[in-house]
C-alpha cells in the first residue's frame, strides 16, 4: 500500500469520502493533503452521489484532487503535533530534540520564510509527524 519507509497501519484510519470537510486531512496519490474545497453532485437515476475533492500536500505544497463516491473509503493521516528544541540549523536541514522522548532527528527547513528567519539554537518549536515525516510548523515563544 505505502511504499516509503517509516509509515506503517498505524500512521493513518480509514475513514469514508462523504465525512471530509474543508480544512480536513486525507492521503492523496500516497501524500498527506489538507482538503481546501469540496464539491457533492446529486445522485443520479442509477448512481450514487460523487464528492470532488481538491487538496494542497502538507509537505510539498502541490495541488491534488480526485473524485470518488461519498460511500468510499479513504485513507485519513493521523497528525502528531509535538514540541521540540532547535539543537542546529543548517542551510539543507534543521536539527531537533523531542522535548518528551528527548529523540534527536533532521527535519526540512520550513518553506515561509517567517518560520525560518525565527529558528536559532535553543528555541521551541512545534512539529507535525505525519507518517514518518516531520514538518515544522512554527516557532514558540
Amino acid at each position: 500500500m505505502f511504499e516509503k519507509p517509516g509509515v506503517d497501519a498505524l500512521s493513518f484510519r480509514m475513514g469514508k469520502v462523504g465525512e471530509l470537510k474543508v480544512g480536513s486531512y486525507a492521503i492523496i496519490d500516497n501524500e498527506p493533503s489538507q482538503i481546501v474545497s469540496l464539491q457533492k453532485s446529486k445522485p443520479g437515476k442509477h448512481g450514487s452521489a460523487k464528492y470532488r475533492c481538491t487538496a494542497i500536500s502538507l509537505f510539498d505544497g502541490s495541488k491534488r484532487s480526485f473524485v470518488s463516491p461519498a460511500d468510499a473509503s479513504i485513507h485519513i493521516p493521523i497528525v502528531e503535533k509535538r514540541s521540540a528544541q532547535v539543537v542546529s540549523v543548517s542551510a539543507a536541514s534543521v536539527q531537533l530534540m523531542d522535548l518528551e522522548s528527548y529523540d534527536v532527528f533532521d527535519a526540512a527547513p520550513p518553506e515561509d520564510e517567517e518560520i525560518r528567519s525565527r529558528l536559532g539554537a535553543g528555541r521551541d518549536v512545534e512539529y507535525w509527524n505525519i507518517m514518518g515525516r516531520n514538518k515544522i510548523q512554527r516557532v514558540k515563544g
